[in-house]
């Protein structure tokens, strides 16, 4: 594995790799809940939907293990480490079928039909790049909270904002009502919350996903994109 900057997801994956138990538990944290809406999507409805926790300790196992494919992962790959970790899912999926798949030609009751998931592959591509969307998404609001804590009263009731606007969809408006605020300044406040946000998915996107400025503002367009 090549050399990085600091603070790149990269720099967890080498501690991961060296053995690194806070890096490990990050990298667990930060990509758990990708693998699981990734299995998820491939097998609900299918048997081997009860092996969800199963392949997703067994990607961590493969990443984790002495000469593990952590120890292989290169930050000049195409798709940086999205389609990397994407690759190693997969393949732990593919590993855990063909288990099933062999249980089924024994007669076994827990089997799994090949064809039927092999056939949907750019669905469930689809749903793991969903899945990145929306840990990179939340991330970036953990980002955004922390900073909140640290500016004081206002930032804080931006974050208010955003969760009234977007988590519960209620309407600038009906807001400005509820706080007996002017609506053309709450509509102010709600545009530099948005700013803010971006600024923080910026900076979530710049640790996983290496590029030029323009490039991280073109990735952070695509994750909005693929939530809208």
């Amino acid at each position: 594995m090549t050399d990085v900057p600091e603070s790149t997801c990269w720099t967890l994956i080498q501690g991961a790799a060296a053995g690194s138990s806070e890096d490990r538990a990050g990298f667990t944290h930060r990509y758990g809940d990708v693998l699981r809406a990734y299995f998820r999507a491939r097998w609900t409805g299918r048997p081997a939907a009860l092996e969800i926790e199963d392949a997703m300790q067994e990607v961590f196992l493969e990443c984790f293990r002495g000469g593990g494919v952590l120890e292989r992962a290169d930050p000049g790959c195409e798709g940086g480490f999205r389609a990397f970790l994407f690759g190693v899912a997969r393949n732990v999926a593919l590993r855990v079928e063909k288990r099933l798949a062999k249980a089924r030609a024994r007669g076994d009751g827990n089997a799994v039909d090949l064809d039927d998931i092999e056939s949907d592959e750019t669905a469930q591509s689809a749903a793991f790049d969903r899945a990145w969307a929306e840990a990179l998404v939340r991330e970036a609001s953990e980002v955004q909270r922390r900073q909140a804590e640290h500016a004081g009263p206002e930032c804080r009731r931006r974050i208010e904002l955003l969760d009234l606007r977007f988590g519960e969809g209620v309407p600038i408006r009906d807001i400005a009502k509820l706080w007996d605020e002017d609506p053309v300044l709450l509509h102010r406040e709600y545009e530099k919350a948005r700013r803010e946000f971006l600024g923080a998915l910026r900076e979530v996107v710049a640790f996983h996903h290496q590029g030029l400025p323009g490039e991280i503002d073109r990735e952070c367009e695509r994750l909005q994109e693929l939530l809208s």
